[in-house]
C-alpha cells in the first residue's frame, strides 16, 4: 500500500536562521520556496541528496511541542551517512554541536544527535 516517504515537514520559529542551517549547514538543496502571503507562512522545499524531501515551514507564533526527555509524538529524523566520522568532523567544523557516536547494540551501527536551531533533534546513522 504505502511505497516510501514522500517528505518530512518541520515547523521553525525563525525561518531565516533555520533556512540558513538547513541549507548552508547541513547542504540540503532548495527545490523551491514561497511565501503565503494569506498564512503569513514560508514554505521551502529541500532535497535530501536529490530522494527525499523536507518541507520547512514558518508561521507566526507557533506553539512550542516538548522533544525531551522522550515526549509523545514523532521522536527524531535520522539521516543515512556512509562515513559518520567524516559527518561529524565537518558538522564541528561549521559549529553544530553533536552528541557522542555510539554504536547500536542490536545492529552494531554507529549513530550520533544533534539539534537544528529549534532543539529538534536530528541522528545520522552509518549504514
Amino acid at each position: 500500500m504505502f511505497k516510501k516517504i514522500h517528505h518530512v515537514a518541520i515547523i521553525c520559529s525563525d525561518y531565516p536562521r533555520s533556512k540558513d542551517f538547513y541549507v548552508n549547514t547541513l547542504g540540503f538543496e532548495v527545490l523551491g520556496e514561497v511565501y503565503r502571503q494569506e498564512r503569513k507562512s514560508y514554505k521551502l522545499d529541500l532535497a535530501v541528496n536529490g530522494a527525499y524531501q523536507i518541507e520547512l515551514f514558518s508561521f507566526e507564533a507557533p506553539p512550542a511541542r516538548p522533544s525531551r526527555p522522550e515526549a509523545l509524538g514523532l521522536r527524531h529524523l535520522a539521516f543515512e551517512v556512509d562515513d559518520i566520522d567524516a559527518v561529524v568532523a565537518g558538522l564541528l567544523e561549521k559549529g553544530v554541536q553533536t552528541e557522542a557516536v555510539r554504536t547500536d547494540e542490536y545492529t552494531g551501527k554507529r549513530f550520533t544527535f544533534f539539534t537544528d536551531p529549534d532543539g529538534l533533534p536530528l541522528e545520522i546513522y552509518q549504514a
